[in-house]
């Protein structure tokens, strides 16, 4: 997933790009929590069968991000969901 996010190899679902605007995140604090990130869980979709990953990593101001995300048919990581689990750090 990391090799996906430096090679620009991903894509966000509407669902994603609504939950980090909700979450007052920007797409840097998605990419900083998959690069630091680390895999907690990895199921399976019912309807699809497909594997998704749930995984925790960094924002850019330092607090958790959850990320869940699954890798495509064409091999394109899939951005599903993304929530801050911490509050920002004052500035």
């Amino acid at each position: 997933m990391q090799e996906k996010i430096r090679g620009q190899q991903y894509v966000m679902t509407l669902h994603a790009y609504e939950e980090m605007s909700d979450e007052g995140l920007t797409i840097f604090d998605v990419e900083r929590g998959i690069l630091t990130g680390e895999i907690q869980e990895r199921q399976r979709d019912q309807s699809t069968g497909e594997w998704k990953y749930r995984l925790t990593g960094k924002v850019l101001r330092g607090h958790d991000v959850e990320i869940v995300a699954k890798l495509s048919p064409t091999d394109t990581l899939v951005i599903v969901t993304v929530y801050s689990l911490g509050e920002p750090e004052a500035e």
